[in-house]
């Protein structure tokens, strides 16, 4: 079963995006933020690592360049979703090693199926 990193602030949206992502059949791994979820990864390995961008403690793009910088995350794919979708913000993102950014509010089908073509 993969296993799946998924980074939110906002509890609400914590659960939309573990039950869709449950329904599916992957197992989840809740982090509250950046900081949260890098001392997560730190701690185990994850198929796939799904975080949101405006975040306390650190925000996504950090995050991602944070797990980069860990050869254990060099190839794990990173999708940043989030309710930005500048083009700034997504090359930004880009440039920090995220695969892939989904902007919010998200189709629950949709995210299954980029998170289907990402992981290997």
């Amino acid at each position: 079963m993969h296993s799946i990193l998924a980074v939110d602030d906002s509890a609400s949206m914590r659960q939309m995006v573990a039950f869709t992502l449950k329904n599916a059949g992957y197992h989840v791994v809740e982090a509250v933020d950046g900081q949260d979820a890098y001392e997560k990864a730190g701690t185990r390995t994850f198929d796939l690592v799904l975080t949101d961008q405006n975040m306390p403690r650190m925000d996504g793009i950090s995050l991602t360049k944070k797990l980069r910088e860990n050869p254990q995350f060099k190839s794990t794919p990173i999708l940043i979703l989030t309710t930005e979708s500048s083009d700034q913000m997504k090359q930004a993102g880009r440039a920090a090693g995220a695969t892939g950014w989904l902007v919010k509010p998200f189709d629950p089908n949709k995210l299954i199926e980029v998170i289907q073509k990402v992981i290997k």
